[in-house]
């Protein structure tokens, strides 16, 4: 008996052919192949290839060629029927039994084939028919030519059509209306189209055959706007997605695929020039759904619409799939400006418009911080500790302990900085100035600095510190050494820092090292002098209060070079888990911690 055509295909689907050879060859990456010393023949220099893309290893030094089943065939001496049972076991799959049931089911499903097929065509012929031209107008209006409309095989059902009469003609009623394509009035006990005057959007499966559609109104009216084929025998919306058989082919030239959340979507996104598109069929992303899409994209981007059923869509996905993530499978999100769609945002910002609009992607768990932490109020306590809760909660249920270890982590650091305590730190930095006035009069002059220089904080205060070495030599005397601990972001700065210390370090002329550093860093000190404005606050203040000042700007700027530190770290981290760069990071949070 012959093992079903879509059996050994899911086979293949779930073992790629490096990962079966790779038990028996050693095999090294080289561009899109892999490479090893052929397992048929002795070689000094590797001959042997395997391209996990199209499903075969060849070998230029024997001639053996072939897919994961005829390599086990040829390397363990084994039959077909052994070597599907082997692989099927590794790939996590239930031995195939043959009956007569198994048989009567292949043969269903070739004849189901068969009538999508016949209907796709025949539907797809009438959406260029003269009296059905308001449909087409419809698809012309949303943006779509011709090309695309026959590439995706659009089609249109005119009502009362007598297509169930034409394929009586060639299958039972029995055939037909297991298909899902009709069904019966009660009242008047004949068949009905179930996509009468609408558009039909094929789904297909993994090998590019039609097994459902999707069908969407012309007229917006009371009718559904979408309405998607019910599940059959051979139609399960939960393991199905919209496009992936074209998209799928993309896999060698990218690792992200964009999942969106309609066919519309999907058709328009494609036409722009993005087509690694997808979309799920008619229901919420299932575990099964990522699993496949995981096979061939481990870095998915998902796209919602901005509105606000749009983003609780995206949370339901990202906390139900948040348990799968692993080291090598990741998933993003991209939601869109609020009211917007994919198809709207890239009519009218373009393809090039939504491409950098997806380079703003969260992985997903910071869009499952971001959606949460910005639902609560920050300043309560108990919102914060319900937040907290769940955040770990959710972190628990990660499946992968290295990847649990590292997201909690990072959760819990971020609560951290929502304390009291960590508050509290922050607001009085700059505590020799008690007074609201004062730091009214140091916000307004921060404010005014970034405004006029474009400065981070960090260049703040580097500017703030060399004005105080300038102007306040006798204090800084005493602070050489916390001075030599820290380095500047700038070169310029960092150089003037070091040519101060060090004429005040050096035992000659201070007055000649002062008149050249005066001379080689004039334009430097000139813009330091003029817009610090830091020296507004240092008015009619003591030599102490200015002493303290100095080691709290010391100390900021070791903080936000730890932050910055730490955000790349992170970032790092994200992309690549790395335990030198975890240990890195918990070292440099804990020194935050302490300071």
């Amino acid at each position: 008996m012959k093992y079903p055509k879509e059996y050994l295909d899911e086979i293949k689907l779930r073992l790629k052919v490096s990962q079966v050879v790779g038990k028996t060859v050693q095999l090294k990456k080289r561009g899109k192949e892999f490479i090893g010393l052929s397992p048929f023949k002795n070689e000094k220099s590797p001959s042997f290839t395997v391209n996990d893309e199209k499903e075969f290893y060849h070998c230029f030094s024997s001639g053996e060629h072939g897919n994961i089943f005829d390599f086990l065939m040829k390397t363990k001496s084994i039959g077909f029927g052994e070597a599907v049972r082997s692989l099927a076991a590794e790939a996590g799959m239930q031995p195939y039994r043959f009956s007569n049931f198994d048989q009567k089911k292949d043969l269903r499903f070739q004849i189901y084939k068969n009538i999508y097929k016949d209907y796709t065509n025949y539907f797809n012929q009438q959406l260029f028919e003269k009296n059905n031209q308001e449909a087409l107008n419809y698809l012309f209006k949303r943006g779509l030519k011709k090309n695309i409309i026959e590439e995706f095989n659009l089609g249109y059902v005119p009502w009362k059509n007598n297509f169930y009469d034409n394929l009586l003609k060639k299958y039972s009623e029995e055939d037909i209306n297991l298909t899902g394509l009709y069904y019966k009035n009660d009242k008047t006990g004949k068949y009905i189209d179930r996509f009468n005057s609408r558009v039909t959007f094929p789904v297909n499966n993994i090998a590019g055959q039609t097994i459902a559609f999707g069908g969407r109104i012309i007229r917006e009216g009371k009718l559904a706007k979408y309405i998607n084929s019910p599940e059959t025998e051979f139609y399960k919306k939960g393991s199905m997605i919209f496009n992936l058989d074209k998209a799928k082919d993309l896999r060698s030239e990218t690792d992200e695929v964009l999942i969106v959340e309609g066919y519309m979507d999907v058709v328009s996104v494609y036409a722009s020039g993005i087509k690694n598109v997808i979309a799920n069929s008619g229901t919420a992303l299932t575990e099964r759904q990522i699993g496949l899409i995981w096979k061939f994209f481990p870095n998915p981007i998902i796209c919602l619409d901005g509105d606000e059923s749009g983003q609780k869509a995206a949370l339901r996905i990202a906390e139900k799939l948040f348990p799968l993530i692993n080291e090598e499978n990741k998933i993003f999100f991209s939601i869109m400006p609020e009211g917007k769609d994919p198809d709207d945002y890239i009519k009218q910002n373009g393809k090039d418009g939504l491409l950098n609009l997806l380079k703003e992607k969260d992985i997903i768990q910071s869009y499952i911080w971001n959606y949460h932490f910005n639902k609560i109020d920050q300043n309560n306590p108990y919102e914060i500790s319900k937040f907290e809760k769940e955040i770990k909660k959710l972190s628990y249920s990660i499946q992968d302990e290295t990847v649990r270890k590292y997201v909690l982590e990072n959760f819990l650091e971020k609560i951290k900085r929502l304390t009291p305590i960590q508050t509290l730190k922050q607001n009085y930095r700059f505590s020799p100035f008690k007074n609201k006035k004062d730091y009214q009069i140091l916000k307004e002059t921060k404010i005014l600095h970034q405004k006029k220089k474009d400065l981070s904080k960090i260049q703040i205060i580097e500017f703030s510190v060399l004005f105080l070495i300038l102007n306040y030599i006798e204090l800084v005397e005493k602070k050489l050494e916390k001075l030599s601990e820290i380095k500047f972001l700038s070169e310029k700065n960092e150089s003037l820092k070091n040519e101060i210390i060090t004429s005040l370090t050096d035992e000659g002329d201070k007055e000649t090292s002062r008149l050249k550093i005066n001379a080689g860093y004039d334009k430097l000190i000139t813009e330091i002098q003029e817009n610090s404005n830091i020296q507004i606050i240092t008015k009619n203040k003591t030599d102490e209060d200015i002493s303290v000042l100095l080691d709290e700007l010391i100390q900021d700027h070791r903080d936000q070079s730890n932050l910055r530190k730490i955000e790349s770290l992170e970032q790092k981290l994200i992309n690549n888990l790395d335990e030198n760069s975890y240990s890195e990071l918990i070292k440099l949070k804990s020194q935050l911690n302490r300071e």
